[in-house]
């Protein structure tokens, strides 16, 4: 199958172009960009062409795998699956649940194949432990921490000039890869509490169905010293910490490719597909909610 990447950024440069190139499932097409120059030399780094026309690249390939700004990415996400395009989504799916839900619904509607990049969830060593903790199950609570330096003093991040990463802060840009991690394992959530922290950090309580609760730390603000992530479940079964990781997101992304491809041929949905990111940004849009309030948040 035949696939177009749709964005020129340091995500789209760095992660998904080289992935696009060399992936054995899937051939790389073109490039459409906001900007045709940067499209243009994207594709020639990677022998493909830039697409000025986006509607030409919809029509001649078969997916597009989507790096670019979240609200940006709602609306083409809807384009292409309405010229029939199987979907390579990025978190959030949208900055709000309206968008979100009319990504779902041109998938559904067009029966396309979507999955979402939570890098996390397609790690080589997460993956396995997300499915055998969700299997085990009798978990009373879980402990989040996502906290990442993009904007600290003395980062170099490419991604700190990211305005809606600059706009959004950390609940929109890590939260949902703790949330992507979390779900699976301790159920649905049905209420949250968001209580802000330094600067963009962020701590949130999620009540979850079954009645087990969970912690987040969230932040792009961290001190360099102090950066990192981690997850540790409590249960009747022990204590367990997901495991470091120990790759970055070039392994990550053949997998969700991988699983892209397994969908669009047997028309099973992916656990992880656009449904699941509408409700992520449910949850995030709900932690909004509560910060502006003050209290807890149903879901």
């Amino acid at each position: 199958m035949r696939i177009g990447l749709l964005g020129t950024g340091p995500w789209a440069e760095r992660v998904h172009a080289p992935v696009l190139a060399e992936h054995p499932g899937w051939e790389f097409a073109g490039v459409w960009g906001r900007r045709p120059e940067a499209a243009a030399a994207l594709g020639e780094a990677h022998g493909v062409p830039g697409y000025p026309d986006l509607d030409r690249l919809l029509a001649e390939v078969d997916a597009v795998s989507i790096a670019l700004p979240p609200a940006v990415q709602a609306g083409l996400a809807v384009r292409a699956a309405e010229a029939g395009c199987h979907l390579l989504l990025d978190k959030p799916v949208a900055l709000t649940v309206p968008d979100a839900r009319r990504v779902v619904r041109a998938v559904e509607a067009n029966e396309v194949a979507s999955v979402v990049f939570f890098t996390v969830r397609f790690g080589g060593d997460q993956m396995p432990w997300i499915e055998k903790q969700a299997a085990v199950g009798g978990w009373f609570t879980a402990r989040s921490d996502w906290l990442g330096s993009v904007f600290a003093p003395g980062s170099s991040s490419p991604y700190a000039a990211s305005p809606w990463r600059q706009e959004k802060g950390a609940l929109w840009d890590v939260g949902p890869h703790a949330l992507s991690v979390l779900l699976p394992v301790m159920g649905d959530a049905t209420q949250v509490t968001a209580v802000s922290g330094p600067l963009d950090t962020l701590h949130l309580v999620l009540r979850h169905t079954g009645g087990a609760s969970s912690t987040l730390a969230l932040s792009l603000t961290a001190p360099l010293a102090a950066g990192g992530t981690g997850m540790e479940l409590r249960g009747t079964s022990g204590v367990v910490q997901l495991p470091e990781r120990g790759e970055g997101p070039i392994r990550a992304l053949h997998r969700a490719l991988d699983a892209l491809r397994d969908s669009a041929r047997t028309g099973e949905r992916h656990a992880c597909d656009a449904a699941f990111g509408l409700r992520v940004v449910e949850i995030l849009a709900a932690a909004e909610r509560s910060l502006a309030t003050g209290g807890p948040t149903e879901v």
